[in-house]
């Protein structure tokens, strides 16, 4: 089929799309007003699955599939999806008894998917089906029945799935919603099903995981002379050094910043002591604590580097922003 830019109607496009969000939208906040004992049922009986809900459909009913198993899972509901053609040349066996289907077929009569539904049944594999089609083969199967049926689709031919597929969408996401509530789900335990994400490196990453130790942590004596202070934060690269006595607990800080006052105030560095020019009782955070809790503890008191100390107050490491930048906590 050819496209001829020189006809190319950019109004009829824009009224297209304020009418395809306009029918979308309806079509979701029709489904509002049939949320009732079904939907508990639904949320009940995933709750009290042993095994999986495994999700099944086909075509762009399948690609919806995919989207809300996925939600499932990285929100406290194991799930998996299996397709539905796949299914009968091997995969049903993946689905056992202590499971919970979740077929999602707009007609409900999708031969793929009708095609294996006593299969299931004879298996004793209780079923939710989300549908438009509630007096369908896929419907009279089903345990549960959540009407998914829409006015008309976006499609200007009324054809192509669109609001069905954004109301199928609606529904597995409510599901995943009412599931994760009623588990009590927390940020934490999102977090820990998104590793590699922004909340997952906040919740999950600890001071321990990103702090400089050992050799690498710059730190000197009390008595220790000031031409040395400086070799030492020089060669570790922190920006500061810790001052700690012979018991290694932390007694005092020096850092760049301290360093730039001392000069601007014309102060005579050549014979001082580490501590004579260091602050003392610094700010110190806790290997175990989360990172977060550093980054807010360096925000707070406009500082770049500090010290982490055990519950002695012994001196165990040392970060300072450029380590928890390089962990993409900040």
């Amino acid at each position: 089929m050819s496209f001829d830019a020189a006809n190319f109607d950019a109004e009829q496009a824009q009224t297209l799309a304020r009418k395809t969000f306009e029918i979308e939208a309806a079509a979701v906040l029709g489904l509002a007003g049939r949320v009732g004992r079904e939907f508990s049922e639904a949320v009940a009986l995933m709750l009290a699955c042993r095994g999986r809900v495994v999700v099944m459909g086909m075509g762009k009913s399948g690609h919806i599939g995919h989207k809300i198993a996925a939600t499932l899972a990285s929100t406290g509901t194991p799930a998996m999806f299996v397709h539905p053609g796949e299914a009968s040349h091997g995969d049903l066996g993946m689905i056992k008894a202590v499971d919970v289907v979740l077929a999602i077929s707009n007609s409900g009569e999708s031969e793929e998917l009708t095609a294996i539904l006593p299969v299931l049944s004879r298996q004793g594999v209780p079923m939710v089906a989300i549908t438009g089609g509630v007096h369908s083969t896929l419907a009279r199967q089903a345990r549960v029945i959540l009407d998914s049926s829409v006015v008309k689709e976006a499609c200007p031919l009324n054809l192509a799935p669109t609001a069905s597929t954004t109301a199928q969408l609606a529904i597995g996401d409510a599901l995943a919603v009412a599931l994760l509530d009623a588990r009590g789900f927390r940020e934490e335990d999102f977090a820990r099903s998104h590793p590699g994400g922004a909340l997952g490196r906040k919740l999950l990453t600890h001071v321990s995981d990103v702090m400089r130790s050992g050799d690498a942590v710059p730190k000197v004596g009390l008595e220790t002379p000031f031409t040395e202070l400086m070799r030492e934060m020089s060669a570790k690269g922190l920006g500061a050094s810790a001052v700690v006595d012979e018991n290694q607990r932390v007694l005092g800080i020096f850092t760049d910043g301290d360093l730039r006052r001392l000069v601007e105030k014309g102060a005579d560095l050549r014979s001082s002591k580490t501590g004579d020019v260091m602050h003392a009782n610094p700010r110190t955070v806790r290997a175990d604590a989360l990172a977060v809790e550093a980054v807010a503890l360096m925000e707070q008191h406009r500082i770049t580097s500090v010290l982490v100390v055990d519950a002695a107050g012994v001196l165990c490491g040392a970060l300072n922003t450029n380590d928890l930048m390089r962990a993409k906590v900040i």
